[in-house]
């Protein structure tokens, strides 16, 4: 019986079809490549899309020029820390399970990170909410909880928690106010597409903040969007405006509006940042968004295929899809129980020799050298630590084939089956 031949899978290349490629172009024909009608255009969609917005008013939606920004213009929107109008010892709780972008814009405001295990429940690798509870002060102000993989975390549970802690909080500022309790400000990076009890992404947490880089389900080469929930006596207009001048310099008005006929005009109402994403990037956006059902479908075929064929072996998966939630299928990360580090990266290596690229997903913040200096030790994060020691992650996305995932299934089973 002949071998199989040899394939090169890599892990995760952007799914650009013709139809990226023409809107693309569309935007550089127009003339108007930078933020402009496509942009809105893309911004009002999502927000239909994930929050039924219906064209009247301002959409709940900013798109930015990644995740890491919509992230730090979330908590400026919220006023937390010393750079964004808070206090110095304001403190945000995040997951040490995570990529640094969940944690350093937490470090851009000025305010003090605080980190909390995950869980070991199998299945899941979300933040161990009994940690959170008791990791909530006075001086809290918000929690970024991750929906690692695209798998939504457990909201009603971190929003059963910080209403029972609302009596420790004070608010600084009108937007904490109106929320009146620690803001949770979900890192869906991960997640668009994914569903919590019905309601999707983007309208469960008090602020939700997406990444559309170049290797999530979602692209726009690089990009990503902020979306909230209403607030009570906060304008939806009055927020847009604000993160539209916190992503283009302070300036009172955009490109867009200063081409009015003798409209030039502007003023800098204050010395904020650049970060506002392009119409050339929205193009490929506005082309994603009308293939993306069928992406999501696709990557839930593969994850069934992979269940089937590795949950006999013992190995661990995240549980992506269950009654209460839907994960959008970003990542398919599998433990391996009973490795150790160094061997499950001879599995990494062995997959790679049979032109199978893996990854990791995460090493911990806390082994990190700029946490390290920031005073943060893994052995406070003993489960983190020993999720670390044995997972890794197979390729999940939507240029693989039928024929590429029967080969990722037999390569990585036959390699897990000898260290087991």
């Amino acid at each position: 019986m002949s071998e199989t031949p040899k394939r090169t899978i890599p892990f995760s290349p952007p799914d650009i079809s013709e139809l990226e490629v023409e809107y693309a172009a569309q935007a550089l024909r127009s003339g108007w490549i930078t933020t402009g009608p496509r942009t809105k255009l893309l911004e009002k969609k999502l927000a239909a899309w994930l929050q039924g917005y219906s064209g009247e008013g301002s959409p709940r939606c900013v798109c930015l020029n990644s995740a890491t920004a919509a992230l730090e213009q979330s908590l400026r929107l919220l006023g937390i820390g010393p750079e964004a109008g808070g206090r110095a010892d304001d403190e945000v709780i995040t997951c040490a399970y995570t990529y640094t972008a969940s944690a350093s814009c937490i470090a851009h405001v000025g305010a003090t990170i605080v980190l909390v295990d995950c869980q070991m429940t199998p299945g899941s690798i979300q933040m161990d909410y009994d940690a959170l509870e008791k990791a909530i002060t006075p001086r809290t102000k918000a929690v970024i909880p991750v929906d690692l993989g695209g798998v939504p975390c457990d909201y009603d549970r971190i929003l059963e928690i910080v209403e029972r802690k609302k009596a420790l909080f004070t608010p600084c500022g009108a937007v904490q106010q109106a929320i009146g309790r620690v803001a949770v400000v979900a890192d869906a990076a991960h997640a668009l597409g994914a569903s919590y009890r019905g309601k999707a992404v983007g309208s469960v947490a008090d602020l939700t903040n997406f990444s559309f880089h170049a290797v999530k389900n979602f692209t726009t080469a690089e990009g990503g969007a902020l979306m909230w929930n209403p607030l009570p006596g906060v304008a939806d207009e009055d927020i847009y405006h604000q993160l539209q001048l916190y992503s283009l310099h302070g300036q009172s008005k955009d490109a867009l509006a200063k081409t009015k006929l003798g409209a030039w005009e502007y003023d800098i109402v204050g010395t904020w940042y650049k970060c506002n994403m392009t119409d050339i990037m929205a193009g490929i956006g506005l082309a994603q968004l009308e293939r993306y059902p069928g992406m999501l479908r696709r990557r839930r075929e593969i994850i069934t295929r992979y269940d089937d064929a590795f949950r006999p072996l013992g190995i661990e998966g995240l549980d992506h899809y269950r009654e209460d939630r839907q994960s959008s299928g970003h990542l398919y990360i599998v433990r391996l129980p009973g490795l150790t580090r160094p061997q499950t990266n001879e599995v990494i290596v062995r997959l790679a020799e049979q032109g199978v690229a893996a990854n990791v997903h995460y090493k911990p913040l806390p082994l990190h050298t700029a946490y390290k200096k920031l005073g943060f030790d893994i052995a406070d994060y003993p489960c983190a630590a020993q999720r670390f020691e044995n997972t890794l992650t197979l390729p999940l996305h939507t240029k693989l084939t039928d024929e590429d995932v029967a080969y990722i299934i037999d390569a990585f089973c036959r390699i897990a089956k000898e260290y087991r």
